[in-house]
């Protein structure tokens, strides 16, 4: 069995430039994450679950194990020295490491540290989702707003971690997308997915359907295809939507499927944040052979204005994008 330690040293050769640079950042990505797996656990049983009554920048009532999750990923990943910033979901600006040693290391980490939090206390998987860029600012200098406003297709790496059933950890660097289980016996992951791909069609859609009234045309003409009796094409699909983004993507990626989170009268931009949860899921998605799109554009070419800017997010199985990008072409207004 091959640990993700020695996977990641394995596949050193994909990033000669890096010099372990890029290995010791997903090892302080893979601490972190069993730090916090292990209390997430505990929920139920420690005093960890529940809102904290504090508002994020996003106007998003903060859970307890937000702000856990968050201090110990910046935590990990400042003491390792090999990132000089990090931007996150639950920071309102931008997190530079001004130590010699931070200022000179070559990377910058963005990440939502718990995906889907709200979901904790009635037992349902969540998951973190981190994404990592190349500086553009000089080594040697404190990290600056434009490390972190870069397009999606200049990341070198992406993944998320899922803490479910089991708790997984599934990452790419630009070489197709590989997954590791935790055993939480021995406290180590081990590769249980190689070379992840997505079907090219699926017969899974993700969406929040409560929403309806809310939708583009096109999306609830796409919807209404979905759900018509075919058997050509095997409809109509089954809906599955758990409302945590983490653990949608990771089935939708094992069986295929489409995981859709549009555009509303209520929030025209849509919801999910372009930098945290959008750039990361369709560089893997990508790698999978899957497409994710804001309905328009290819989500990695979008350059991004804010540091939590929103899109519309479509992500999955090819055909599936494909097909739902037809019906908004469409109907656009």
């Amino acid at each position: 069995m091959i640990t993700l330690g020695e996977f990641i040293i394995e596949k050193q050769q994909d990033f000669p430039e890096a010099s372990g640079e890029l290995s010791a950042l997903l090892g302080a990505i893979r601490l972190a994450a069993k730090v916090v797996n292990r209390e997430i656990n505990k929920a139920g049983i420690a005093d960890i679950i529940g809102a904290t009554g504090v508002e994020n920048i996003q106007g998003e009532v903060q859970q307890k194990m937000d702000l856990y999750a968050n201090d110990k990923f910046k935590l990990a990943l400042e003491a390792r020295g090999e990132v000089c910033g990090i931007a996150s979901e639950e920071e309102d600006d931008y997190v530079s490491f001004d130590s010699e040693r931070g200022c000179n290391s070559k990377y910058v980490v963005l990440m939502d540290p718990l995906d889907g939090s709200s979901n904790i206390d009635v037992n349902v998987s969540v998951g973190t989702i981190f994404s990592i860029y190349k500086r553009v600012s000089p080594l040697g200098s404190p990290a600056t707003l434009a490390d972190f406003l870069q397009p999606g297709d200049q990341q070198v790496a992406a993944g998320y971690v899922i803490y479910g059933s089991s708790t997984m950890l599934v990452y790419t660097t630009g070489n197709g997308v590989h997954g590791f289980t935790l055993d939480p016996s021995l406290g180590v992951f081990y590769l249980s997915h190689e070379n992840m791909t997505i079907p090219k069609n699926g017969v899974i859609y993700s969406i929040n359907e409560g929403n309806y009234l809310k939708f583009p045309m096109g999306v609830k003409k796409y919807l209404k295809y979905c759900q018509e009796i075919d058997s050509a094409t095997h409809r109509p699909y089954t809906s599955r939507y758990i409302g945590s983004l983490v653990s949608d993507f990771h089935r939708n990626l094992l069986k295929g499927g489409i995981y859709i989170y549009p555009s509303t009268a209520s929030a025209p931009q849509g919801k999910l944040r372009l930098l945290y949860e959008c750039n990361p899921m369709a560089f893997l998605m990508e790698q999978a052979g899957g497409l994710a799109s804001d309905g328009e554009r290819r989500i990695l070419t979008i350059s991004p204005t804010e540091l939590h800017q929103r899109v519309p997010f479509f992500c999955g199985s090819e055909n599936m994008v494909n097909d739902v990008q037809g019906m908004l072409s469409q109907f656009k207004d």
